[in-house]
């Protein structure tokens, strides 16, 4: 593993990071392309990205706090300036409420915007992804025997430490799991599967669907992909045996089926059709 790949001076560029920037660059570069496609103002890609940027690291960052109440008491300021510990759910949940607001102010459809993010937020999760593998940041699965498992021993959280105290640990000797075992490599699979959505719903796209059926398959497709990629990852059970991330897929997916199923039963929805947008020209 690689958290951190080189350093200029005194600033260090590290995985994650570098994959997250990565990931809002081609995020924005495909929405702008829809959003042109649609006749929208091309300004709206940009505003939209920035805004997601923004928030989606808050929310990420605020979620993961509230799930980790008693260690950000203890020690408030380093987690809530640490560069990690992010939850995407938190962040997807504020991007969505913030660009509502932001949809209402320009006049535009929410749902119209959904379904113009949805290919690229598929994406950009994905590319996300690749950098919680090479940051080894804990998002990785448990112990595997088959031939790709990984060995996260240089990651940000090690084995030894993401694993101790857990049921997994107990059939270790001496209740520790060693650094060097070979584990399910969880973000690749994600990066894959998300791989597959994102060209799932791109040949859907141009589909003359009422505005808000392609983000239902978005939401029914990635919650099923956490959903499943959470048996084989180490995260605390809250209801049912199921983790957090887990519940909250289900809601996603339950949204998602209902929505489809919505926008399917209603045949006279209609798509937003905006007037062209005229570019003016400056005289120089």
């Amino acid at each position: 593993m690689y958290p951190e790949l080189f350093k200029i001076g005194p600033f260090t560029v590290y995985s994650y990071g570098l994959m997250l920037g990565i990931a809002f660059i081609i995020a924005s570069y495909i929405l702008t392309k829809e959003v042109e496609r649609r006749k929208l103002n091309p300004n709206v890609a940009t505003e939209v990205t920035l805004l997601a940027i923004i928030f989606g690291i808050i929310g990420a960052k605020l979620f993961h706090l509230f799930e980790n109440w008693e260690s950000f008491m203890n020690n408030p300021i380093g987690m809530a300036f640490s560069p990690g510990g992010l939850t995407f759910h938190g962040g997807l949940l504020l991007v969505i409420i913030v660009v509502w607001m932001y949809a209402r102010r320009k006049k535009i459809p929410f749902l119209t915007l959904a379904d113009l993010a949805a290919p690229s937020l598929g994406l950009a999760y994905g590319i996300g992804r690749i950098g919680c593998h090479f940051a080894g940041d804990g998002d990785y699965g448990i112990p595997t025997d088959l031939p790709w498992g990984t060995n996260y021993e240089n990651g940000t959280v090690p084995p030894s430490v993401m694993f101790r105290g857990s049921e997994i640990a107990e059939s270790f000797p001496g209740g520790v799991v060693p650094d060097n075992t070979p584990l399910h490599p969880t973000p690749i699979y994600e990066f894959l599967i998300m791989l597959i959505i994102f060209f799932i719903l791109w040949k859907f796209r141009k589909k003359e669907w009422p505005d808000g059926k392609l983000f239902t398959i978005y939401l029914m497709l990635a919650g099923l992909e956490r959903l499943m990629i959470e048996f084989i990852r180490l995260n605390p059970k809250l209801l049912f045996g199921l983790s957090e991330a887990q519940l909250i897929s289900i809601i996603l997916i339950a949204a998602g089926i209902i929505g489809y199923y919505y926008f399917t039963k209603k045949k006279a929805l209609k798509r937003y059709n905006s007037p062209p947008f005229i570019k003016i020209e400056t005289k120089k």
